[in-house]
């Protein structure tokens, strides 16, 4: 950005807004926004909401100019023409974002049943953060809500009726993101404005109960704040007094939350006190009970007890002079910025509506963080400091910013889907539904037939082209051709795939069984019968049991003939052995033992537990066999220390030599062909002597056991490490 765009404009900064109020004065002669109001009063309102935020000339101009563009045919060719290429793309992107303004109103109709209701609250945190994402500058976002702004203004000033759902848009989406991001004066005006279009009878009363104009509340604040801010001086303490006067939402929300009377309320009036450090904190509480008469009940030290959430701050509520409560909040620089960003900001609980009061949170850490980062920067731009330094200037980071790593795009029933970046219809469809995902055959983006691995963009409604009956396609798979870009999406179609494998299966081993039925001459037996004797829980698992050769049709020709009970080792059982190496302590190879620093003993490594170096090891002297080495945690030395604590001898590993050491290694997967062969590749890669392997397969799940031979547990775990990651392992552990 350059130096004309900074905050703080030139005369020639001012001259491009001048140019934009012409222009919207001569194209947008006798036409008006929907609300009636003409094009020139729209964005003469919408300018001064801006220029309180110091957006910047382009900014300010493309407020201006939106309105125009989208009711003048040819003007927004024209405003590129005359304003440049910047002000053209903040027209087009806050002309695009006022698409989603329907589907609020969409999100207001849902009912009221518990279910609906969170659904409903789930909608609107997604527009919230769509309104966000859609914009990559976040000015376009300013705007909006400036526009939203000037709008309730001059409903208000010509005594209009709001559109339906407006109110409440503005309520659910609108003012919470002022409040997100630190705008506090567009936010509590967007609500208050909001709730009298919403609930008039409610507005007037709470009107009524103030029993003061918003003027005078805020007259009686300054001359608080004057009153405090000549004792502090007095007494030399620096301090930041600022005053938050409540307006009538935030009355309205609170009785609400609370359950409470408007009698009970204590900070209608409030004013908060930023100091430098904790000292000046009780300093400044000391001076505030002096002027005013506090209420003891009413007083919470939030600095020597912190919130559970590590909120700090002294509150007070004492008695003004005028008789009436008036709440105090006293901090440190560094606590207030810790309510505003950390964990404890503001807007965390004030959004959770009545739930917030009693301490439920609805935001995440990461959105959390990025939102703070917004309202940082916000504030920057009022740093005359930072301009003159020559930093790049905040507006130009703020155009940089992307909330997370999510997309919004629509439904054609305008409800807001979030899918990570790079997402595809093909992801949009599994998103919706499974079986939507699995018959998609096309795709429509806003309007236009598109291929189905291209990716969607912020704010696209997106239509699905379906089939009847159908499934989805191997090349959806395949990472390279793009077309799934969520795990979600190919976990679906890869389950879709498994289940129509598991179908083909079951199939083939239908047939044998129906062959071996017919070979037998007993085409009429109860196969239910059939399959339990042959334990299994009914056909289904017999079938894929003889098709994955786990039950040897003898078994099923067996049952047939004898019509009884099986053989009871139903299970394909396999084993066999190899020989030990030379160096392996299984042939009497030094096992590198020391008892009590002396290798002179004889030992021999306990077969219960096969310890191996460096695990932690014990000895326990047996009647004529010398000391047997186990591990510590092996249940059997347990017990036998336990029964006899005498016999157990303190061991340790000596030097490192060139034995190796048997274990037990247990593997469990699902079965299928080539399994053994693959984990005994992953055993010889890592140098492992295999002197013994027993496997056992049963329903679809096959167990082995393995002798092997290492020299230390570092390389055990590295092998069973890779083991896990062979294709149908479900794990692999030392016995």
């Amino acid at each position: 950005m350059n130096t004309s765009e900074s905050p703080g404009n030139t005369q020639g900064d001012r001259q491009l807004v001048v140019q934009a109020l012409d222009f919207v004065r001569t194209r947008g002669e006798g036409h008006t926004v929907f609300t009636g109001e003409s094009m020139l009063s729209h964005a003469e309102g919408t300018l001064r909401v801006l220029e309180g935020l110091d957006v910047g000339p382009s900014a300010e101009a493309a407020g201006c100019l939106f309105a125009v563009a989208a009711a003048v045919p040819g003007a927004e060719t024209e405003i590129e023409t005359q304003f440049g290429e910047e002000v053209a793309r903040l027209v087009r992107d806050i002309r695009q974002l006022l698409r989603i303004g329907a589907i609020a109103t969409h999100a207001d109709a849902v009912g009221s049943s518990k279910n609906e209701a969170e659904a409903r609250q789930h909608q609107v945190e997604s527009l919230r953060k769509m309104l966000l994402a859609f914009a990559q500058d976040i000015r376009v976002v300013l705007v909006r809500l400036a526009s939203r702004l000037a709008t309730l203004r001059w409903l208000a000033q010509n005594k209009r009726e709001a559109l339906p759902g407006m109110a409440r848009e503005t309520l659910d989406v609108y003012a919470p993101l002022a409040n997100r991001l630190g705008i506090w004066q567009i936010k509590w005006e967007l609500e208050d404005l909001a709730f009298r279009f919403a609930e008039p009878e409610i507005y007037k009363r709470i009107a009524r109960l103030l029993d003061e104009k918003r003027i005078e509340r805020e007259g009686f604040i300054a001359e608080a704040i004057g009153r405090l801010n000549a004792e502090l001086r007095d007494a030399g303490v620096r301090a930041e007094v600022t005053g938050r006067p409540k307006h009538i939402y935030s009355i309205w929300k609170k009785m609400r939350g609370k359950e409470l009377d408007f009698a009970d309320l204590y900070d209608v009036r409030a004013f908060r006190v930023i100091v430098d450090d904790v000292k000046d904190c009780y300093t400044v509480l000391g001076i505030v009970h002096h002027i005013w008469h506090p209420i003891p009940k009413e007083f919470d030290d939030y600095i020597s007890r912190p919130k559970a959430n590590g909120y700090r701050s002294l509150h007070t509520v004492v008695i003004g002079d005028d008789g009436r409560a008036l709440e105090v909040q006293i901090r440190t620089r560094e606590m207030h910025h810790f309510a505003e960003y950390g964990v404890a900001a503001h807007w965390r609980y004030k959004e959770a509506g009545s739930k917030g009061y009693s301490g439920q949170f609805s935001a995440t850490e990461q959105y959390d963080e990025k939102i703070a980062w917004l309202r940082q920067l916000l504030a920057w731009k009022d740093d005359a400091a930072h301009r003159v330094s020559g930093d790049e200037a905040p507006w130009e980071q703020l155009k940089q910013t992307t909330l997370d790593d999510h997309i919004y795009v629509l439904t054609p029933q305008a409800r807001v889907i979030a899918l990570p970046q790079g997402a595809t219809p093909v992801d949009f469809a599994y998103y919706l539904h499974t079986d939507l995902g699995h018959r998609c055959r096309g795709a429509r983006v806003d309007g236009a037939m598109v291929p189905l691995n291209t990716p969607l963009k912020n704010g696209q409604t997106v239509e699905i082209v379906a089939v009847k009956q159908g499934g989805p396609s191997r090349d959806w798979l395949n990472t390279e051709l793009g077309y799934l870009a969520s795990s979600r999406g190919r976990a679906k179609v890869r389950a879709w795939f498994n289940a129509l494998e598991l179908q083909e299966t079951t199939a083939q081993g239908r047939a044998i069984i129906d062959k071996t039925l017919q070979r037998e001459g007993k085409t009429s037996v109860n196969l239910e019968e059939l399959a339990v004797r042959l334990g299994f829980r009914g056909p289904e698992e017999l079938y894929l049991a003889v098709a994955k050769d786990e039950l040897s049709l003898r078994h099923v020709e067996q049952a047939l003939r004898d019509n009884g009970a099986p053989p009871q080792s139903v299970p394909d059982e396999e084993a066999f052995t190899r020989k030990s190496r030379a160096t392996s302590v299984a042939r009497g190879a030094r096992s590198g033992v020391l008892v009590v620093g002396v290798d002179s003993l004889m030992t021999q490594l306990s077969r219960c537990c096969k310890p191996a170096p460096p695990d932690d090891i014990a000895g326990f002297v047996t009647r004529g066999r010398g000391v047997s080495i186990h591990r510590k945690s092996c249940a059997t030395f347990q017990q036998l220390a336990a029964r006899d604590p005498e016999r157990v001898i303190q061991t340790e590993w000596g030097k490192r030599n060139e034995a190796v050491y048997p274990v037990d290694i247990l593997v469990e997967a699902l079965d299928r062909q080539g399994l053994l062969r693959d984990v005994s590749e992953v055993l010889s890669r890592e140098k492992l002597n295999v002197t013994g392997v027993k496997t056992m397969s049963s329903k679809g799940v096959a167990k082995m056991q393995f002798v092997a031979e290492i020299s230390e547990s570092e390389q055990l775990q590295r092998a069973l490490a890779h083991i896990q990651e062979v294709s149908g392992v479900l794990s692999a552990k030392r016995k």
